[in-house]
């Protein structure tokens, strides 16, 4: 029997992997991980999956932080990852505000196909799952051929109410996800 090719995961960040807020997470401190994220990522990556977080950050554009604020959240996830063993393959992130009109943004998706580019593939033909709890998650992977999933966490009991056009699998979080990914991919 062939070997299962496993697919790029890739994870919107406040909502799945940490507490959201609808005032922004602003801070190192209000930085705080979902029960399971953590050990989530860790699984899946000592598991052979390549974990990518492609997060919209408009906070930055806002004012409500710094580029150096982002970074030092996202110094302390990947820490935090590492303790446990595993390791974020990268994370993109879009500074720009609805307004701006760029490209990475979601449900645009060029911080995905900025991850294709530094893997040179595409996700049309090699296999991809893009996690979130909003709708522009989901459609910014299904743009690109990603798998969405919803996860129920953050903003995802009020998204999956939502009428979409495409299918989605759900689960509780970022926790369940992985256990049925690991199964399905041993």
């Amino acid at each position: 029997m062939a070997k299962q090719i496993k697919p790029i995961i890739l994870l919107d960040r406040d909502g799945v992997i940490n507490q959201d807020s609808d005032a922004y997470v602003k801070t190192l401190d209000e930085w705080q991980p979902l029960p399971g994220s953590i050990k989530s990522i860790a699984a899946l990556s000592k598991a052979g999956f390549q974990v990518f977080v492609v997060t919209n950050q408009s906070g930055i554009a806002r004012g409500y932080y710094s580029e150096t604020t982002l970074h030092a959240m996202h110094d302390k996830m990947t820490q935090l990852v590492e303790a446990e063993g595993g390791r974020i393959s990268g994370i993109q992130y879009c500074p720009h505000g609805p307004e701006d009109e760029c490209h990475c943004r979601k449900p645009k998706s060029g911080m995905i196909e900025a991850i294709e580019a530094e893997l040179d593939l595409s996700f049309e033909h090699y296999p991809a799952i893009m996690v979130g709890d909003s709708l522009r998650d989901l459609q910014a992977g299904k743009a690109r051929g990603c798998s969405p999933v919803l996860v129920l966490t953050g903003k995802g009991r009020e998204t999956q109410y939502k009428a979409i056009d495409f299918p989605f699998e759900v689960f509780t979080d970022l926790a369940a996800f992985t256990i049925s990914t690991l199964q399905k991919y041993s």
